[in-house]
């Protein structure tokens, strides 16, 4: 709770919160000062945590977010209403696993479809700088929009 009163009173700031324990989130949300600068995202490494997006999107959170990373394997079909931004990346350091291309597609395809902003962080692998973060001949560097409310809000503290 101190520290979220903290992030909230800092209001110039953008604080971006990530958890895999999407249960405690759940137990712990509406006793949470929500406010537009803090952004609330959930891990989601491979199938057998997708239920986090729904706890995720029953959180109070204002702006909510998924890291796919490392993303380890398919996810096939997510419902990504009420998520904000989809941040997807690959593993790193000695012992990475391969990421799939088509795993990362797949993923920003559905973000396209639906209007999520998509951000691209890396390939991975135990060079992860040489194998970079261009997908299909660019960089996804999307981001998500404050709304024009959001923006006075803050501005107007």
């Amino acid at each position: 709770m101190r520290v979220f009163n903290v992030m909230h009173q800092a209001h110039w700031h953008t604080f971006q919160v990530l958890t895999k324990r999407s249960d405690r989130l759940l137990e712990l949300s509406a006793h949470l000062p929500w406010s537009s600068n803090i952004w609330m995202g959930v891990t989601v490494e491979n199938k057998d945590y997708i239920h986090r997006i729904d706890d995720l999107r029953e959180s109070g959170a204002y702006l909510k977010f998924l890291s796919i990373e490392p993303l380890l394997g398919p996810l096939g079909k997510l419902n990504l209403e009420g998520i904000d931004w989809v941040i997807v990346g690959g593993e790193s350091g000695p012992g990475a696993r391969t990421m799939d291309p088509a795993w990362v597609l797949d993923i920003r395809n559905q973000c396209r479809k639906t209007g999520v902003p998509f951000f691209f962080k890396q390939w991975g692998g135990t060079r992860k700088k040489k194998a970079g973060r261009v997908l299909e001949g660019r960089t996804w560097d999307e981001m998500p929009m404050m709304s024009q409310r959001d923006m006075r809000t803050m501005v107007g503290r």
